[in-house]
């Protein structure tokens, strides 16, 4: 299928103002609304607290057949620090609720239950195919909806920050989501029931899980490694392409999920490139809800540990200078140290950081066309 990459981001190539070594480019948009510049590092932060806090020095591989033996025990870690998870459910109990023509693209509702603590509904968007063309196997993207989001606005609300589902359908793929905790249709199916607003939601999940001896950021990536199971079943996935995108929230799941899961192939990280060692020294903790903590992770590893179970799979990031919560020092540390494992791998190409100069926590036009151009060079649909 020809590309039908706008011309937004051809033209956004020739506003690059700068650019350092290979993975790393620094972008002006035209649009951008702006953020927060960054607070001084330890602004105001009692000497007694910074003096006791002991942050991790993670060190990076240098040796490539020593990292592939040692990163088994880095995802081992990784997957042990989210908690007692229950095992996954049959996929081939996943039921389509419904399917409906919407012109473009086919859309399937399912539903599913966790086998945890609670049912789950998605989307499941199929392009049509050609008159009379024999049916293809295509590639599939797995959208992740920020906080505040939901499988509909990344795959049908057009208005919402985080959409993306039908620009990837018009370049041929096709696209899966389903509702994260305490989001879309979820919301109301609490500990509490209804009686409980979202916010409130969130933090009875929170502790709940903590009570049963897991984190709800552990059953987050596994609603979403069941969805990955139930995709696994469908004959019109092509399975070697499998890809993963999201903004915010959706960003770190994106790539938590790819660490743990080998069955994503290529991820694009939307404005959460976070390194928390930054995100505490700026004082911007505040700027993560409280579902994003691990419990134990700072006596491991910061995140660059996690980045490096991804490679050398392609990995795109986009990020804004004045997001408080991706401080621009951490993203730069990353960039530094993601970008040395890749080369490890000899894969450099496949790892990608972009900064948007005076852009906050925002989902610019210019990003999801890099967003679809990535998966196009990456996860081309024949």
């Amino acid at each position: 299928m020809a590309s039908c990459v706008s011309p937004g981001w051809i033209v956004a190539l020739s506003m690059l103002f700068a650019a350092s070594s290979f993975g790393q480019q620094r972008v002006t948009p035209a649009n951008s609304k702006g953020g927060t510049p960054l607070n001084e590092k330890w602004q105001g932060v009692p000497t007694e607290f910074r003096e006791s806090l002991k942050l991790p020095e993670w060190p990076l591989p240098t040796n490539l057949p020593q990292w592939e033996k040692d990163r088994v025990e880095v995802r081992k870690t990784l997957v042990k620090l989210l908690g007692a998870l229950p095992p996954r459910p049959d996929p081939t109990k996943v039921k389509v609720v419904s399917r409906e023509d919407r012109g473009d693209f086919v859309l399937e509702k399912i539903e599913f239950h966790n086998g945890a603590d609670a049912i789950v509904p998605g989307y499941v968007m199929f392009p049509k195919s050609p008159a009379g063309a024999p049916p293809a196997q295509r590639p599939c993207i797995m959208l992740l909806h920020e906080h505040g989001g939901s499988k509909d606005s990344v795959c049908l609300n057009v208005a919402a920050r985080d959409h993306a589902g039908t620009q990837l359908v018009q370049h041929g793929y096709i696209v899966a989501a389903i509702d994260g905790y305490f989001h879309g249709e979820r919301i109301g199916k609490g500990p509490a029931g209804a009686i409980e607003d979202k916010a409130a939601q969130e933090m009875s999940f929170s502790k709940i899980n903590l009570w049963l001896g897991r984190t709800l950021w552990g059953m987050q990536v596994r609603d979403e490694q069941c969805l990955l199971d139930y995709l696994g079943t469908r004959s019109e996935i092509d399975q070697s392409k499998i890809g993963a995108s999201g903004m915010s929230m959706g960003s770190t799941r994106s790539w938590w999920l790819a660490a743990i899961d080998d069955r994503i192939k290529a991820i694009v990280g939307v404005v959460c490139f976070t390194r928390y060692t930054e995100l505490i020294s700026h004082g911007y903790l505040r700027a993560h809800g409280i579902y994003y903590f691990v419990p134990g992770m700072l006596q491991h590893f910061d995140t660059e540990a996690i980045h490096a179970l991804v490679a050398p799979r392609p990995h795109l990031e986009l990020s804004g200078d004045q997001d408080p919560g991706t401080p621009l020092d951490g993203v730069e540390t990353l960039e530094r140290k993601v970008g040395q494992v890749y080369r490890l791998y000899g894969k450099p190409e496949n790892f990608n950081s972009i900064v948007y100069a005076k852009t906050g926590h925002e989902y610019l036009p210019d990003m999801r066309d890099r967003m679809i151009a990535w998966f196009e060079q990456h996860l081309p649909v024949k």
